[in-house]
């Protein structure tokens, strides 16, 4: 039962951590994580919980999902991303049980459950990244259009559930869609994901992104994508973005997106 797994979150909570855990994710009046409540159960606890009540039934983690407490809803979600990992798994594989699951958290989503950046990050990827993989993928368009926070950023992340499996398409799409949005979470998230692009599939890509949209990404952003290039590519780029244009000659990290290799596609969109 649900009560249950409170409890045991319940019993691993220290006041000195939901103190900090309330600074750190932002729940003042105004900021990003407002009103959100912590009983202090650091990650691993929270895990660790979540492995003892692997069988908790959709209603039960609902009920937890709808708790104001973050780490009921952390541990809702982690749950549900088990859940949906083993009936991913190859050998015990359940596309109805799957496609259960995934509308359940698509669900959550919607009415505004999974709603902060941790939240999101821990479930999106895993949940709709899988099962959207080899399926049409307009939902991650259309959640990318939200304004809300939230969705938009769980679109972002979903998009690493492609990258993993080699597939930048998606990524490389809503990105430039979403650039103009200088908040600071969707800028990490964007800078995030198309760092993973040229890091885990093709440097290319990246690369020709970057020729073509620095000079309409926020600082942020371009931070983050160009993490993991050498300082000479960091700065041109950052010089591309305040003035428009390149200052020099391409170097070798810098190759026009059209040029750039093609990924798997994804059936459909």
């Amino acid at each position: 039962m649900h009560q249950d797994v409170m409890r045991a979150l319940a019993e691993r909570a220290d006041p000195d951590d939901a103190a900090h855990l309330q600074r750190f994710f932002k729940t003042g009046p105004g900021e990003y994580g407002e009103g959100d409540v912590f009983l202090g159960v650091r990650v691993p606890a929270t895990r660790q919980v979540a492995k003892e009540f692997v069988d908790l039934s959709l209603p039960e983690i609902d009920l937890l999902l709808d708790s104001a407490v973050h780490e009921h809803r952390l541990a809702a979600l982690l749950i549900l991303v088990g859940r949906f990992e083993r009936a991913d798994a190859a050998r015990t594989r359940d596309d109805v049980e799957r496609e259960r699951v995934a509308d359940f958290y698509l669900a959550a989503v919607l009415r505004g459950r999974v709603d902060n950046w941790d939240l999101v990050d821990t479930s999106a990827e895993r949940i709709l990244g899988g099962w959207l993989y080899d399926r049409p993928r307009r939902l991650v368009f259309d959640l990318g259009a939200d304004e809300d926070l939230w969705r938009r950023r769980v679109a972002l992340l979903t998009t690493f559930g492609f990258i993993r499996r080699g597939d930048a398409s998606t990524t490389l799409e809503l990105a430039p869609r979403v650039l103009d949005d200088r908040r600071d979470l969707t800028q990490k998230a964007v800078g995030w994901m198309l760092r993973e692009v040229g890091k885990r599939v093709d440097r290319a890509l990246l690369t020709g992104f970057l020729d073509e949209y620095a000079s309409d990404m926020g600082a942020t952003a371009l931070s983050y994508a160009t993490e993991h290039l050498d300082p000479d590519a960091r700065a041109r780029y950052r010089r591309l973005r305040r003035t428009g244009a390149f200052s020099d000659a391409p170097t070798s990290e810098s190759a026009p997106l059209r040029e750039a290799p093609r990924t798997r596609s994804p059936r459909g969109r």
